[in-house]
């Protein structure tokens, strides 16, 4: 019944004309306005950042064409014999007439003016001419061409007018030296001198058959390398290897069976004209239609005054070179595929200038039944529609040149990027659902230089990337990077939060732009908007995080950053009322000086961990998070600690010890992260707590008389009674079962034993094996044991009771004993992800100290407190930084700590707890803090067990995600209406239906009140539970029940008879559930359980046949009392845990067998009372 399903066969009996208008607005009233508990994404996403999406948009092999060979066949004034031309015929070359002057000074002249045109799309090219050459002269310059150019691209342009057309054999003509015979050059010797990479252009009659010609000798050329490769025997191997062909283009004027047009209004070389003066022959061609006649007074004269020069925007001859340009690469985008776009539009700039006109070729020759070809081979772009607004442009300019040359009017922009603006912004307003990209994304680009459009177009650009990940890739692909990477450095104040914007969107997806932000010093651009207090709240989160992304593990980053007081302005925001700054201030200083030794120096200067303290009561739960992230990269600096920086560390764990309760599962398992830097900076000093901990917590279980009965302790796994229906419920049951279905060992295995073959302080005895014993970090071998849950959940209660703080005496009120009393606590947290990161920390110093303990003779060694670490001799100061100079007063925190002797004295022997072996030396001191994992003690011998195996076996550094998951909001639409507010939405209309379904039920409810006590012996529902209830809770609005037994939930339709589901709650084996409660039951329900060792548990997808999930779990009650719990001659007099909720305020109160009732803001996630009674 509350599947979407169920309630879509109810839709029609709802809408009936029995639902009234006073219901609707009933539900209106009641419904809409009530909070919802434990909705927010926290609880909807897992803790993960993005997927990271290919990398294509970067070129990884960028290069320039750096050398141009000019090689003009032309013997100005005879034709060549296998040409007939028409009379008259097209003459001119590059703009030249040959016949109005001597041939020698024509073809200079000509020659003279290919450079020229070449020089305007490549200024700094080295080009070199070869006019009417021999086979000899062609060989010499290509390959002085390609020895210069080395790696870099080569261009050959042959223009063949003046010879006889290629032949099918792959030969083109040039000339002997007396000029008295054609002289054919084979193309796979041009293909040997040239090299690669290169590119071709081709402009002679029926140059296709060089290009066939072409690919055929390459493809000669790999099978010979092949054949060199695979068989060095063989004759080809013994030869100079070929030049392999892959990357060299080419560019010819017509295909394999067509001549060059001959009209003679048109250039001879027309195909060269489209190549290197695109807009010169783009206007006469337009002016030589029938559409030019709709411009009144435009002639070839007048097109040749037009004013202006290419590279100027602002003149009408620079505006139309602009516009073409963004057509051309515009028709290129939206025709090609994305790789081949790169390749032949962003990696070399001549390449793409030859190839933006190419697609002009093609438009015009195709007018004159000639065909351009191309390798690789484009797709036909002379039908495209973005042509036609190129016709339009050329007309708006032709049609005000009479006016402006005969009466200096002046010029007037042409509409163009206006209204392909504006079609951008029309795409972007209408949706982008199952939609092609908008062509006119390279239009955006082309203007974004521009002071008139530009900020209209970073306005829409950055709505554009707002769509996702997607938009982002490809304005990536595009070629907008270089662009927005200039703006930064404009000062316009007004393109600072557009600018912002764009750029938290790039770094959200591609964080690799970090390097080149640094490069150019961009990273100044967002530190002086961060550092501005007029800028909105909203913007300089965008710039906090943007320097997040820079820093974050970029050594660079961090260096640049620090010398930009990036710091102190991230302490200036910590009390910022905006909560999201808040967060990403406090995860900017935890990643400048993540491993930055001097940040971190210069955080401790302005006492940026004292000033973070107060983020660890933000009423936001990712603001508490952010800034245990910050404290904990704060304490694990690998660098060596002066007696300051180490009480610095004593004072930071206990805080974060503070949020051990906390409410928030993110917040509990970014502590565990957090103290785990700290275990790892005083690695030796953990290991002498884990130990003294185990051999207190086994000499508290032998002498206690009634350890086998005694109440709190863990009792023998038992079959479950779910039956066959019982499921694994997510991750969480999996992990939670194991307080029943791990079967780890108990406690040690004994690596440590006397040389006479004795027993040590672990004796097999008390040591129980189990082949899943390397199933929680993975330990190297089944021979080497770690610490099970059971063991880990007894110490941390054994641990808690007076007597045995007395046992064990002043030594366990260290700061180290304190972290692991909370890592203890930790590892038996309700939450699994949150245990299993403590299980990881536990297991892992368990693990080592054994390793660090198995050399030692047990019977010769006494464990004491750790020794503090201020003891060391000698102190390093981090590179860069100041550091305090060490002090010799002892911290409060460590007063407990024996303290370190005077450096011109040897330190003293410490006292000692003693243990089963008597007396030794302490564990601390044969062991320095500092000292390798795996390191042998002082004087040890290696042993055969430490094996490559057991090297291995390290806690890798643990992560939650937190901040990369933070990331996704940046990546995600921001400006796109949340789907529950949008009313054609489907979630918004399934809200709809059950806030009318409550109005319908209140009604119900009303009519049943006021008709009276109706007959109680009517029976409704009855059925067999899998377990014997002891907890039942009715849904406020439908007809599900839930029974709780001991440790699972079953649900029943009790107006059907049916049951629904049934899953196991996760608690361990020795509590029970003794309170459930429905949140959000008037919308989309969650069921919070809660069992008598104070832990509380939020189910959601429960009763429709989908695996329940774990939402969150906390703690609700910590001092539950342990001599109650699971004792069967109490269970049934004991209230357990009680609870009671109001949606109204989100509130939740809990108490039970204790004396305090505590109250806790679900919203917050925290506790905000506690009342004793």
């Amino acid at each position: 019944m509350n599947s979407y399903r169920a309630l879509m066969r109810m839709d029609t009996e709802l809408h009936s004309p029995a639902l009234s208008l006073a219901e609707e607005e009933e539900a209106d009233m009641n419904d809409w306005k009530l909070p919802l508990a434990f909705m927010k994404k926290r609880h909807s996403e897992k803790i993960e950042g993005s997927k990271a999406l290919a990398q294509s948009w970067r070129m990884k092999d960028r290069m320039k064409t750096v050398s141009v060979a000019l090689v003009l066949c032309l013997n100005v004034g005879v034709d060549p014999p296998d040409v007939v031309k028409t009379s008259p015929c097209a003459r001119l070359e590059c703009w030249i007439d040959p016949l109005s002057m001597s041939p020698q000074k024509a073809l200079e002249t000509i020659g003279a003016n290919l450079q020229k045109q070449y020089e305007n799309w490549q200024p700094r090219a080295r080009y070199k001419q070869s006019l009417d050459p021999t086979v000899d002269e062609v060989k010499k310059l290509c390959t002085s061409l390609r020895r210069n150019a080395k790696e870099e691209r080569v261009l050959f342009h042959y223009n063949g007018h003046g010879v006889p057309r290629p032949t099918v054999n792959g030969e083109i003509w040039v000339f002997n030296k007396n000029y008295t015979q054609y002289i054919p050059l084979s193309i796979y010797d041009l293909q040997t001198w040239m090299g690669s990479p290169s590119i071709f252009v081709y402009d002679c009659s029926n140059a296709g058959i060089i290009v066939k010609s072409f690919k055929q000798f390459a493809l000669q050329r790999e099978q010979e390398l092949e054949v060199a490769a695979i068989n060095p025997s063989h004759p080809l191997a013994q030869m100079p290897l070929p030049p392999s062909m892959k990357n060299c283009i080419q560019l010819a004027a017509c295909d394999a069976t067509e001549l060059l047009p001959m009209n003679p209004d048109l250039p001879a070389d027309l195909f060269t004209s489209c190549l290197t003066t695109p807009i010169k022959i783009a206007l006469r061609w337009f002016c030589m239609q029938k559409s030019a006649k709709l411009v009144p007074g435009v002639t070839l004269d007048l097109i040749e005054r037009i004013p202006g020069r290419l590279n100027d925007r602002r003149t009408p001859l620079g505006e139309l070179n602009w516009i073409f340009t963004a057509i051309t690469d515009t028709i290129a985008w939206n025709v090609l595929p994305r790789d081949l776009f790169q390749k032949l539009f962003r990696q070399d700039l001549l390449v793409a200038s030859l190839f933006r006109n190419f697609l002009l070729a093609e438009r015009i020759m195709r007018s004159y039944n000639c065909t351009p070809v191309s390798s690789p081979r484009l797709p036909p772009t002379y039908m495209h529609a973005m042509w036609q607004a190129w016709d339009l442009a050329v007309d708006i300019c032709l049609s005000q040149l009479p006016t402006i040359i005969e009466e200096g009017t002046a010029f007037r922009p042409s509409p163009f990027f206006a209204e392909q603006l504006t079609a951008f912004d029309v795409w972007l307003t209408m949706g982008v659902e199952n939609r092609n990209p908008p062509e006119q994304l390279p239009i955006v680009l082309q203007v974004l230089l521009s002071q008139v459009h530009r900020l209209r177009a970073l306005d829409l650009l950055g709505k554009f990337l707002d769509l996702g990940p997607w938009a982002v890739s490809l304005a990536l692909s595009v070629g907008i990077f270089p662009y927005v990477l200039k703006l930064l450095q404009s000062s316009a104040r007004e393109l600072r939060p557009l600018l912002v914007f764009i750029w938290a969107k790039i770094l959200a997806v591609d964080s690799s732009c970090q390097a080149d932000l640094v490069k150019d010093n961009g990273h100044k651009y967002f530190l002086s908007v961060l550092a501005d207090n007029y800028m909105p709240a909203e913007h300089r989160t965008m710039a906090v995080f943007i320097l997040a992304v820079i820093v974050n593990s970029y050594t660079t980053g961090q260096e640049a950053c620090l010398q930009g007081n990036l710091i102190a302005n991230c302490l200036e925001q910590l009390s910022d009322p905006h909560p999201l700054l808040r967060q990403w201030v406090a995860i900017c200083l935890g990643r400048i000086w993540q491993n930055f030794e001097p940040a971190r120096w210069c955080g401790v200067r302005d006492s940026a961990h004292e000033k973070l303290y107060t983020l660890l009561s933000d009423p936001i739960p990712e603001v508490r998070c952010a800034a245990v992230f910050a404290l904990g990269t704060f304490v694990g600096n690998s660098a060596e600690r002066t007696d300051h920086s180490t009480t610095i560390d004593h004072n930071v764990a206990m805080m974060l010890a503070q949020l051990i309760n906390d409410g928030s599962p993110v917040v509990r398992k970014e502590l565990v992260v957090a103290l785990s830097h700290l275990v790892v900076q005083y690695e030796s000093n953990f290991c002498t707590v884990a130990l003294q901990f185990i051999e207190e917590e086994k000499n508290y279980t032998v002498s206690s008389p009634a350890n086998a009965a005694e109440p709190g302790t863990l009792t023998p796994v038992r079959d479950s009674p779910a039956g066959p229906r019982l499921r694994s419920v997510n991750s969480y049951t999996n992990i939670r079962a194991a307080t029943t279905a791990r079967t780890l060992n108990k406690s040690l295995q004994n690596l440590t034993q006397n040389e006479d073959g004795g027993q040590g302080a672990f004796s097999p005895g008390n040591i129980s094996t189990s082949s899943s014993a390397s199933s929680t970090l993975g330990s190297p071998d089944n021979d080497e044991y770690i610490l099970s849950f059971e063991t880990i959940d007894k110490m941390r209660r054994v641990s808690s009771y007076s007597s045995l703080n007395s046992l064990i005496g002043v030594s366990f009120n260290s700061v180290y004993t304190q972290i692991w009393r909370v890592l203890l606590h930790l590892a038996a947290d309700p939450f699994s992800e949150v245990s299993d990161l403590a299980m990881k920390v536990l297991n892992s110093i368990a693990y080592k100290a054994t390793l660090n303990a198995r050399p030692q003779r047990i019977l010769d060694t006494a464990h004491s407190a750790p020794a503090s670490p201020t003891s060391k001799g000698t102190h390093l100061h981090p590179p860069g930084g100041s550091p305090p100079m060490p002090s010799t007063s002892s911290s409060s925190l460590t007063n407990d700590v024996p303290k370190p002797p005077p450096r011109d004295q040897p330190p003293s022997r410490p006292p000692y707890t003693p243990t089963l072996g008597g007396q030794g030396q302490p564990h601390s001191h044969q062991f320095p803090r500092t000292r390798k994992m795996f390191d042998k003690g002082p004087e040890q011998a290696t042993e055969d067990g430490d094996d490559p195996g057991h090297r291995n076996y390290i806690c890798p550094a643990l992560q939650t995600g937190l901040c990369d998951w933070s990331a996704k909001y940046f990546a995600q639409p921001v400006m796109k209406i949340p789907e529950e507010h949008d009313l054609e939405s489907q979630v918004r209309m399934e809200r709809q239906w059950r806030f009318l379904r409550n109005a319908r039920v209140r009604r119900q409810s009303r009519s049943i009140t006021q008709r009276g006590i109706s007959r109680l012996d009517d029976q409704i529902f009855i059925n067999r539970n899998p377990g014997v209830p002891s907890v039942v809770k009715f849904h406020p609005f439908n007809t599900c029940i839930a029974v709780a037994d001991k440790d699972s939930i079953c649900f029943w339709d009790w107006e059907k008879g049916e049951r629904l589901d049934y899953f196991y709650n996760g608690n361990p084996r020795y509590t029970r559930i003794t309170a459930m409660e429905y949140l959000n039951g008037h919308d989309c329900s969650l069921l919070l359980t809660a069992t008598d060792d104070g832990a509380l548990r939020i189910w959601k997808n429960f009763a429709d046949q989908k695996n329940p999930e774990m939402v969150t779990a906390w703690q609700g009650l910590s001092d539950m009392l342990p001599t109650t719990r699971g004792q069967p001659s109490t269970a049934a007099h004991s209230a357990g845990m009680v609870v009671d909720w109001e949606q109204d305020t989100g509130l939740l109160m809990t108490s039970g067998d204790v004396r305090v009732v505590r109250i806790w803001d679900t919203d917050r996630e925290m506790k905000v009372q506690v009342t004793t009674h």
